[in-house]
């Protein structure tokens, strides 16, 4: 890293803070911590971050709820310091699809399921960071009423910006890039997720929805990306 990037852990064990708080710094990350939700909320609305890594279990606000305030969903007023789109990493004990499925829903970036090895969890930082980086060269893609800029991560319907999170726009920009190519679920999990990824192809699903609601004027209706009844998905249009 050329520049130290920074990384708020919201745990409520200090055992696991510091485990967690000692290993990114032996990678060369600034750590901020918090013991609840609320103190991550006090943190966040005068830091910047570039990533947070935090517990599902908090006391009084849960990581659920906290991941809402970030999003811009909770319907509490915006965390001014961090981007809505900042890289989410979620601590968990419980490792039932439900709470996984759950979390992408709210626009989480991966799972770490308790007790996890910290090189495990280092791997993964490093993973959703490296994806959060920003595009070197200017490769905008332009298709009726929508672009899409790598170089910036910026996306545009009718000159309107979008907000997605890192894996929403890592999996619209992949499609994006294939146009009309079908690719199954497994095969998006593979190109976009990455090996460093090993949740269910559920996954998939969920993001899809998801850029569908933000993307598409009729998301039941959807004009960009289809669904291939068996096969998987594509991005049906083509550049303009």
């Amino acid at each position: 890293m050329s520049k130290s990037q920074t990384v708020l852990v919201v745990e409520d064990e200090a055992t696991i803070r510091e485990v967690v708080r000692k290993y990114l710094e032996l990678e060369g990350y600034t750590v901020l911590e918090a013991e609840s939700g609320g103190k991550a909320l006090d943190i966040l609305r005068k830091d910047g971050v570039d990533l947070v890594i935090m517990d599902v279990m908090l006391p009084g606000m849960d990581g659920f709820s906290l991941t809402r305030a970030i999003r811009g969903t909770l319907g509490t007023a915006p965390l001014a310091a961090v981007r809505s789109d900042t890289p989410i990493i979620m601590l968990t004990s419980r490792s039932g699809e439900g709470d996984r499925i759950g979390g992408f829903e709210l626009g989480v970036d991966d799972y770490v399921v308790k007790p996890f090895s910290p090189r495990e969890l280092m791997m993964r930082v490093k993973a959703v960071l490296r994806r959060a980086l920003p595009a070197e060269a200017d490769n905008t893609l332009v298709f009726p009423h929508l672009q899409i800029d790598p170089t910036r991560r910026v996306v545009l319907v009718d000159d309107r910006p979008l907000t997605l999170t890192v894996k929403e726009f890592e999996l619209l920009h992949f499609l994006a890039q294939h146009p009309r190519q079908v690719f199954s679920r497994s095969q998006l999990l593979d190109r976009v997720w990455g090996y460093e990824f090993y949740g269910d192809e559920s996954t998939v699903t969920v993001h899809i929805r998801r850029l569908r609601e933000k993307l598409e004027t009729d998301p039941a209706q959807p004009q960009y990306i289809q669904t291939v009844w068996g096969v998987g998905y594509k991005f049906e249009v083509e550049p303009g």
